[in-house]
């Protein structure tokens, strides 16, 4: 497993989002970008961090910073889930967990005894270079967005 840490360049990506289209890293350089990764749309925590995210895109925005929110549900998923909760950010598909796994956030979880691989909820801020900035792993949800906020704001 890939560990990113602090100060190094974030691996690329190129991803499907909601909506139609991809997203790619290339396609962001010179902006600043917070990439959160969540197990699984329209469960609550996932639902909980997407609105934090929302009622903040303004202000994120406003430091020039692109929001983006990883998980391996299908596009059409991530649709009924942006429509359905009124989300402004960005979600991103990625099926096959490549960009989840390029990030060491496709780990080994465990439920009721059992174990099976899934993404960790963790938050990567990437600086305008494509370095690293801060890395949030293991994310507790409630105040999660106002924490990276403030952190975006401290650059």
């Amino acid at each position: 497993m890939t560990e990113i840490v602090q100060g190094q360049k974030a691996p690329e990506f190129v991803l499907p989002v909601d909506g139609g289209g991809e997203i790619t890293s290339a396609a962001l350089k010179g902006r600043t970008v917070v990439l959160y990764f969540y197990p699984k749309a329209d469960t609550p925590g996932c639902t909980n961090e997407a609105k934090d995210f929302t009622a903040l895109a303004d202000q994120f925005e406003a430091a020039g910073v692109t929001i983006i929110g990883v998980s391996k549900d299908p596009v059409k998923k991530l649709d009924r889930f942006k429509a359905k909760y009124d989300l402004s950010v960005t979600l991103a598909s990625d099926e096959t967990a490549g960009v989840t796994e390029a990030y060491g956030l496709w780990v080994e979880k465990s439920m009721y005894g059992k174990t099976y691989m899934g993404i960790e909820r963790a938050t990567v801020l990437i600086d305008g270079e494509g370095l690293i900035r801060r890395v949030w792993r293991k994310v507790s949800v409630k105040g999660h967005a106002d924490e990276v906020l403030a952190a975006v704001q401290s650059l």
